[in-house]
């Protein structure tokens, strides 16, 4: 997160290298965290509020990525595309707090 925060201080155009090591650090996060949430579910049997957490999880993920493949294109509104890209932070940032919470009581 704080990457990305950097990365809209340095401004557009964005530096070429800069945005690539967000989009993969990015990346990196989501395979990482869908690997560890994949591995503790196989384990223990999901309760609903859980399910719609880790739904919520996924449609912010999806929605950071096209925010964020539209703010580089630029051939859209910048300020609508920058809003949703940091709802979208907020809501994976929230469901991935719920997600841990509701896992931490089954551990």
């Amino acid at each position: 997160m704080t990457f990305g925060f950097w990365l809209s201080k340095v401004g557009k155009p964005y530096n070429g290298i800069l945005f690539n090591i967000h989009k993969l650090i990015a990346l990196g996060t989501v395979i990482v965290t869908s690997v560890q949430v994949y591995k503790t579910l196989k384990v223990l049997e999901p309760q609903s509020l859980l399910i719609i957490s880790i739904i919520a999880a996924v449609i912010g993920v999806v929605a950071l990525f096209a925010s964020g493949a539209f703010l580089s294109i630029g051939n859209l509104n910048y300020q609508t595309m920058k809003t949703i890209h940091t709802i979208a932070l907020v809501l994976d940032g929230l469901a991935l707090v719920a997600i841990v919470y509701l896992l931490n009581g089954k551990m």
